[in-house]
């Protein structure tokens, strides 16, 4: 199974949902959300929407606990609006004009009115977790869903904090990295997965079994965007040109020899890395064989997901799905 797959079974109900919570108010803010969420242009006709890979996670963890996915859909919901207020929040903060090839919310209708955009966003994924209670779920279980929820926010605003920090420092070790992105991009995985368990099964043992088998599946996922960040053939070497403090970078610098390391050192300095840069920076992570082991050290993880996988009490066939998922995310090439 894979990405596109996954989303497909689920697809119609997850975007249901997250349109009767969003709603179809006349205000601008609103439509400032449809936009970036990908159902409209800026003029408000309609598109096709994002991959919704997270919240299709939670359902398929419900479901694979035994319980009935129908009830998750509101926390899958919670979860993909957290996820894009994050993103809006994130491309004011590092000055980001375009993501998935369109303009930004802030690049459009300006800073301040994204920065409201993206809080109303965070306030509807709270919300829409009390839809629990329509679908039937114990108070207890909807208090520890918000309470996940609340916990992975401010666990992606720290992660967020340090992605910050380290733009202007050049001495990022591999640890500091992987503390940031088990934060940033590790802790939203987690946390889809723990909310579908939390909404399937009263078994603690399964629910954090499938929320170590969702942070160590964000740290490969993670690392492997950082390869195609450089790489990848509709990236262009993006990752490079905004001088993103990635692991084969950090690797780079730290295996570089010194004349070597003093050149990249020097570039990572400028206030701007220009396209000519790029060529020289690709070649020597290159030589170095970066690429090669960021892509080991995404394979690490994903073996760690499996293995917790293979200790988790679900059923076999679910089991053999988000296998086939853990591979395609480490495989993919976009």
């Amino acid at each position: 199974m894979n990405p596109e797959a996954g989303s497909l079974r689920y697809r119609s109900d997850i975007e249901a949902e997250l349109r009767s919570i969003v709603g179809y108010s006349p205000l601008s803010l609103y439509h400032m959300m449809r936009y970036h969420l990908g159902w409209v242009d800026v003029s408000g006709q309609p598109q096709s929407g994002g991959k919704l890979l997270r919240p299709s996670l939670c359902l398929l963890s419900c479901e694979s606990v035994g319980g009935d996915w129908h009830l998750a859909l509101p926390a899958a919901a919670a979860v993909e609006l957290v996820h894009n207020f994050s993103l809006i929040h994130d491309d004011i903060q590092d000055e980001s004009r375009e993501r998935r090839g369109k303009p930004t919310v802030w690049s459009v209708w300006g800073q301040p009115q994204a920065i409201n955009t993206g809080d109303a966003m965070h306030t509807l994924a709270r919300l829409a977790l009390l839809r629990l209670e329509q679908r039937g779920a114990a108070p207890e279980k909807i208090l520890s869903a918000v309470r996940l929820l609340d916990e992975t926010c401010l666990r992606l605003c720290e992660g967020q904090y340090l992605d910050m920090s380290y733009e202007e420092r050049l001495d990022i070790s591999i640890a500091d990295y992987l503390e940031m992105i088990s934060l940033k991009t590790a802790a939203l995985f987690e946390c889809s997965l723990k909310l579908g368990a939390l909404l399937g099964t009263d078994d603690e043992r399964v629910i954090e079994g499938m929320g170590r088998f969702g942070n160590n599946l964000g740290l490969a996922f993670q690392i492997q965007d950082d390869v195609l960040g450089i790489w990848g053939e509709d990236e262009s070497a993006g990752d490079l040109l905004k001088k993103k403090k990635t692991l084969p970078v950090i690797y780079g610098i730290q295996r570089a020899e010194p004349e070597q390391r003093a050149g990249l050192l020097h570039i990572y300095g400028e206030e701007r890395i220009v396209e000519r840069d790029i060529v020289r920076v690709v070649e020597v992570l290159d030589g170095l064989g970066a690429r090669r082991y960021a892509s080991d050290v995404a394979g690490q993880y994903c073996q760690r997901a499996l293995a917790e996988l293979e200790e988790a009490s679900i059923c076999p066939s679910a089991k053999d799905q988000l296998r086939s998922l853990a591979q395609f995310m480490l495989e993919r090439e976009y």
